[in-house]
Order: C-alpha cells, then structure tokens, then sequence
C-alpha cells in the first residue's frame, strides 16, 4: 500500500478520533505463494510463506456499535453500525471491513464496533492485502464481540467475506497463509480439507529471502479475467465428467479436485484447447506442489526454486495469466545469478513478481533486475520498487 503520508498510526488516530484508552495493534503479514498457484478455488494443494512486511492495525472497540476506520494509504473515512444490516459493497477500501462485518454477522449478532486507523508497508499488487486486511478486521470484530475464534475459523470468516461480499471467488490460500504460517517454515495446505502442515527450515538448507520487484502496474482482481478463469477451471471438469456420462454437481460445487488426472489424460486431447490447458496446469501444478514439498523437506532449496520457475512458466502458457511488464520480469529472473526460483505473486495480471534468492547476491541481484527492468518499460521509473524480505509468523495482536 502507498503512503499517503509520514503520520504514524497513533497521530492519525489521535487527529481523526482524540486519545484512545487501552488501544490494540494487530499486524497481519503479507504473504507470497511459492508454489500452488491458481489451485486452491479447485481445492488443490498449495504452499505458502508470510513475511515481515503488512498490514498494521490499531484500534479501540465501541460499545454502540459503530465502526469508524480511517486508513494512510486511501482516501476518505468510513463509517457505519454493526447492528445494522450490511450495506452492498460500494467497491472503494472499506468494502474489506463491510465484509468481515458482513461475514461474521452470517452466525454472531455483534454489538460492538471499534474506531481504527490502518496502514500497510508496502505497494499493493500480488502480496494479498486484502487478506491481510480481512484477517485484521476479523480479528478486531472478534476481540471487540468477546468472540474466541480458532486460526481456521478466522481464515473460513475472511474467506467468507472476499468471495461472498466482495465478490473475488477465490479459495482459501491467502488467508490461510496470513494466518497459518510460522517464521522459518513452510505451509502446506490441502484446500480441500484444509488439512496443512508447518514444515521447518532443514538445517542443511542453504540461506534465502524473499524478493518482490514490482512492476509499477497496479490492479485490482475485480474487473481482471480472475474470475473467469474460475470458471473456466469448472467448465473444464464438467466437459470430462461429461465425456465419461458422470453425473454433473452443480455448476459452483463442481472443482477440478473431483476429476482424477487419469480421467484427464483419456480424454484431454477432446477438450477445447482453453479448457485443457486450464485443467493441464491445476494437475501440473498439484504435482509440483508434492515435489516441492520434498524438495523442501530434504533442504534443496535449488530443487524448490526450479519448481517455482516452472509454475511460473504454466501460469503463463497453461493458465494465461500475466500482464507483458510481469512476463518481462520473469525473464529476467530467470536470467539472474542467485535467484532460486519466482514467479507472478498472486493473481499474476498486474502487480509484482516474487523470487528466493541467495542473500548473498542480493545487491547484484537488485541491481540487475532493476536495470534490465526499466531499460524495457522506463515510464515506471518512479513506481518501480524492490523489498527484501524474510518470513514471518502468521497474523497476531502486538499488544
């Protein structure tokens, strides 16, 4: 997220709302997905890190139930009750708190809101801060109701309110990771029943960060080919299933989960050439996640980095995302010493790439991707940014 200003949170929240008594901070991470791109909205297996930059909120509950939020990195305030019925989205910043409201409202009768002022570290686009954003507001709507919610009852509600009040139909990967992930550990997460495992640094795995380059390309996934690509994912299922007489779910259960790779491998080359690729790259990519799960677990962070590439190189041939500034910094990285492996971040239309790279090439590395970069599309020169960065524990009250 851009600043709009140097303010820290305690002035703005002093200038917007007076002194607060007894104020909580909450930090929730960004996160990136290594591997398991595009596959969690079909109930595949993903990987995950958080890391130590993200979303930062301080607030103080109401007892009337309003909610007051005000934010450094968007224009305007935004306000309304929480005993009151939801408003539809109005698709500006506060659409996140409505829908963690909106979201926990499906089971809670809440009567209490909070006044808050939030902010995030860095620019928006593939580090999934909306779902740091949810994870935030579920969190401080939870605290303020007296409501003790678990991890993935946390994740489920901010899941809830992306898909069924913002209207991304995403799956559960990003706030899993915001809230799941551990420093110095690897998530892996089956989306389709949200079994997952915390795997640790081996000691014998060499030393790595986390890259973001961003393109200087801001998006929003309402209003990119996001939601279409989910469709696609199903129709692709329902053609196999309907090529072997299967009885069809409806349209919104039907997952490519549900269609064995076997079923795919007889019948693909039937399929329309857009659906096949689509179902190409969820197997694909399944695979890769189980191979770099090893990978990780025996310390090959080269293995890994190989297999982060390779997704990258599916997203763009199979999966057909990826805006020409992205495609041009994969080439890139591909090209750089001490790059393990990267990739799109999130959706992959806009935003930024990711990679594992050798601390020990960091500046070299920086300096590269940044030269290559801007020779090819200069009229970023004053957006383009790149962060180092290192994992991180999933989302937490600071005090």
């Amino acid at each position: 997220m851009e600043m709009k200003c140097n303010m820290s949170l305690d002035e703005a929240y002093r200038l917007h709302f007076g002194r607060a008594d007894n104020p909580h901070l909450i930090f929730s991470p960004y996160r990136i997905c290594p591997l398991g791109a595009h596959v969690d909205h079909q109930h595949g297996v993903v990987t995950g890190f958080a890391f130590d930059k993200g979303i930062e909120l301080l607030f103080s509950p109401t007892d009337n139930g309003k909610i007051e939020m005000c934010s450094l990195s968007f224009e305007g305030l935004v306000a309304f009750n929480v005993r009151n019925t939801i408003d539809a989205v109005q698709h500006n910043w506060g659409d996140y708190v409505r829908g963690a409201t909106f979201a926990l409202k499906q089971k809670y009768d809440l009567r209490r809101g909070f006044r808050g002022v939030i902010k995030g570290s860095m620019p928006i686009g593939g580090l999934s801060s909306s779902a740091a954003a949810l994870v935030s507001y579920v969190m401080a709507l939870a605290y303020a109701n007296g409501l003790e919610l678990s991890p993935m009852e946390v994740v489920e509600f901010a899941s809830y309110a992306e898909r069924e009040y913002v209207g991304l139909r995403n799956g559960i990967l990003d706030q899993a990771c915001v809230v799941l992930c551990r420093k110095d550990a690897l998530l892996s997460l089956d989306t389709s029943d949200n079994d997952y495992r915390i795997l640790p640094v081996n000691p014998a795995m060499k030393d790595f960060e986390i890259a973001v380059f961003f393109s200087g390309v801001t998006r929003s996934l309402i209003g990119t080919d996001y939601n279409l690509r989910v469709s696609e994912c199903k129709t692709a299922a329902w053609c196999m299933q309907a090529y072997k007489d299967i009885p069809l779910h409806d349209f919104e259960q039907t997952r490519l989960r549900d269609v064995p790779r076997a079923l795919f491998d007889e019948v693909g080359e039937r399929m329309p050439a857009r659906f096949r690729r689509r179902a190409e790259h969820f197997y694909a990519e399944c695979d890769r996640v189980r191979r770099g799960v090893e990978a990780w677990r025996q310390g090959d962070i080269e293995g890994f980095g190989r297999l982060v590439f390779e997704s990258c190189r599916s997203s763009i041939d199979n999966y057909e995302c990826g805006s020409e500034e992205l495609k041009a910094l994969y080439e890139i990285m591909l090209a750089t010493e001490g790059i393990y492996g990267g990739r799109f971040s999130g959706a992959g239309f806009k935003g930024c790439c990711i990679a594992l790279i050798d601390p020990a090439y960091r500046e070299s590395i920086e300096r590269r991707v940044s030269e290559e970069y801007l020779s090819r599309y200069p009229q970023y020169r004053e957006l383009f940014e790149v962060h180092f960065c290192r994992t991180e524990a999933g989302a937490r009250f600071v005090y």
